[in-house]
């Protein structure tokens, strides 16, 4: 008897994914979250230093939903990134995505998971954005012009067409320059402009998005306007007096998020500084178990974890559209 598995390189996930709904998926996934049909074990975590001196980790992440019309799905993420890697021309995070069979529990599907779990990000923001953001916006401010980054504007093609500027900064000004260039070619619609430091960039659209690799916090609240939205989707880029001040801050798992002292928001609610209390996920306001909070006076803050539940929930969604349409290649085990 053989062994054999389905493998998706990422040309193939994007071919696939052109034909999925993925913030339909996602809210699916963070629906089934709030009711409780799903399995999300704790993240593995390996961290260590290269020898240039960045700090590198490995993330292994279990999960299985159950589907809105019956049947599960079931695997793990593999994700791993150095913070040296963009400067060496390679993406900062890259790893692999394995779906389980039911009956066997074998590998039954391998695909490239670097810009699979990008596009879940990505995807989160949208929702988060669609129920909980402005009522009225059309500019949008990314910091950290990466694969997330590029992913996120992507998207708005679909979910907000009606956007029509995206300030762009990052601390590697190359880096911005070449966003603006691809987006100016492939989203000639969109006004793109290049901001000249980080505070003029967050000042500049009542919808920040951050995609960056700093561990070191620096937008305070004062920099945030009234009737700001923030997507803060990286680790640090918020300081302490941002989240204190928020008029509501949204998650994707409470207990995830409260306990990785590593991410700003889950020290904070170790030191008591922010009470788990005042924490509502966004499964929870799609469920109508919790109110969306749209900013206002103040600012709204979204601070998803990262759950592997929607990235095995959209590698689903691929497969289904790989094996329709009999793509992948087939590798032997044994």
């Amino acid at each position: 008897m053989t062994e054999q598995l389905t493998f998706l390189d990422r040309a193939t996930v994007l071919d696939c994914a052109a034909e999925v709904d993925l913030c339909g998926v996602v809210e699916d996934t963070l629906r089934s979250h709030a009711r409780g049909s799903v399995v999300l074990p704790a993240e593995g975590y390996l961290p260590w230093t290269n020898d240039a001196g960045a700090y590198c980790r490995s993330l292994a992440m279990l999960g299985a939903v159950e589907g809105p019309d019956g049947g599960t799905v079931r695997g793990v993420k593999i994700i791993n990134a150095a913070t040296s890697n963009p400067q060496l021309g390679r993406e900062r995070a890259a790893g692999l995505c394995v779906l389980f069979d039911h009956d066997t529990a074998r590998p039954l599907v391998l695909a490239e998971a670097g810009w699979l779990s990008a596009a879940r990000t990505a995807a989160y923001t949208m929702v988060s954005l669609r129920h909980l953001g402005p009522r009225a916006w059309d500019a949008l401010t990314v910091i950290g012009c990466g694969t997330l980054a590029r992913i996120h504007v992507e998207l708005l093609r679909t979910a907000f067409p009606e956007v029509r500027t995206v300030h762009l900064y990052d601390q590697l000004p190359e880096r911005s320059k070449e966003l603006a260039e691809e987006l100016r070619r492939s989203r000639p619609e969109l006004s793109v402009r290049l901001a000249p430091e980080a505070r003029t960039a967050v000042e500049s659209a009542p919808v920040l998005v951050t995609t960056t690799t700093t561990a070191e916090g620096y937008v305070p609240a004062a920099w945030l306007a009234p009737g700001s939205f923030v997507a803060h989707v990286s680790l640090a880029d918020l300081l302490p007096d941002a989240f204190e001040t928020a008029e509501k801050l949204y998650v994707d798992d409470v207990e995830l998020v409260a306990d990785n002292p590593r991410r700003i928001l889950g020290g904070l609610l170790g030191q008591g500084r922010i009470a788990r209390a005042s924490l509502s996920t966004l499964g929870e306001v799609l469920t109508g178990r919790a109110p969306a909070v749209r900013p206002g006076a103040g600012h709204v803050i979204s601070n998803p974890f990262g759950m592997a539940i929607l990235d095995v929930a959209l590698l689903g969604a691929v497969h289904e559209v790989a094996a329709r349409r009999q793509l992948g290649r087939t590798l032997t085990l044994f």
